[in-house]
């Protein structure tokens, strides 16, 4: 009886909470279910703006062991996991919090969630340039403008079929998070291959947001069709 009541109350609150956008990426379960734990545990002095720039603190604690680690020793770039953490933290709970107390600023929320989004990979992509060697700045410059252009697609995805979704497939930030820590733990254990990792998935960033692209299109096409 208790477990079915769980799960009562686990699909009422992910209902509620997760209503305003489409997720498809491979964690969506299990970070679901850790925000419909998190959630009743805030704090109430804890708003969801406060959220926010805690997320984006978060992306300045990984600027921060960028910087130290260039300056000092390339182990300082394990403090850029904590702040991955903190930076999912604030950004998978700030909306979902909103929504869970009943509180939600559709429009306002939006806005500022992509304003803290791109300042905070903004941040993360200028700790790598910081880090990086002579010569190899550049993909952090790309890294940043590609993951520029896969927002103006979530954005545009979301004007033309009036569903949000801030996944390309089965990749979202969540994982994309994952994949950065695993380059930074390798990154300390064998220096040097920050730049080889960072330029595969710049690349592969890249061909997502092509393949996205011809996609958005496509979707813009079928749009203008059914209003004719």
């Amino acid at each position: 009886m208790g477990t079915e009541t769980q799960i009562e109350d686990y699909n009422a609150i992910a209902q509620r909470t997760f209503s305003d956008r489409k997720r498809t990426n491979i964690l969506k379960r299990a970070e679901q279910l850790t925000i419909v734990f998190l959630l009743p545990k805030v704090p109430k002095f804890i708003s969801p703006n406060l959220l926010t720039l805690i997320g984006t603190l978060g992306s300045g604690f990984v600027f921060l062991a960028f910087f130290l680690g260039a300056y000092f020793a390339n182990w300082y770039l394990l403090l850029g996991i904590i702040g991955l953490g903190i930076n999912w933290l604030g950004d998978s709970l700030d909306g979902r919090l909103a929504y869970y107390r009943n509180i939600p600023r559709r429009w306002y929320g939006f806005a500022l969630d992509i304003i803290a989004d791109w300042i905070g990979i903004v941040l993360i992509g200028f700790g790598y340039y910081i880090y990086a060697e002579n010569g190899t700045q550049i993909v952090a410059f790309a890294f940043v403008a590609l993951y520029g252009w896969s927002i103006i697609i979530s954005q545009l995805r979301y004007k033309i079929t009036n569903e949000y979704s801030i996944d390309s497939g089965f990749v979202g930030p969540t994982e994309l998070r994952f994949i950065i820590a695993f380059i930074l733990i390798l990154e300390v254990l064998f220096q040097g291959s920050i730049t080889y990792l960072t330029g595969s998935i710049t690349i592969l960033l890249l061909i997502i947001n092509i393949i996205d692209s011809f996609k958005l299109l496509k979707l813009g096409d079928l749009r203008d069709k059914k209003t004719e």
